[in-house]
């Protein structure tokens, strides 16, 4: 995701994630966070309830 993409993104957004370990997986963002290093992470929601955290890049927003 490029920068541009990433101040689009807010809580709420439905997503797809695109890369990483939960390539595939989808759901709500939530907790969006900027680390010490600048890399921007995200809590995903699925509808079934189950949390995980990826980065922001990694993620696409659906429609």
């Amino acid at each position: 995701m490029s920068p541009s993409e990433t101040t689009t993104l807010r809580d709420g957004d439905h997503c797809t994630v695109t890369a990483g370990t939960h390539a595939g997986k989808s759901g709500t963002v939530r907790d969006i966070k900027t680390s010490k290093t600048g890399h921007v992470t995200i809590t995903v929601v699925q509808a079934n309830g189950a949390r995980f955290k990826t980065l922001a890049r990694n993620v696409r927003l659906t429609t």
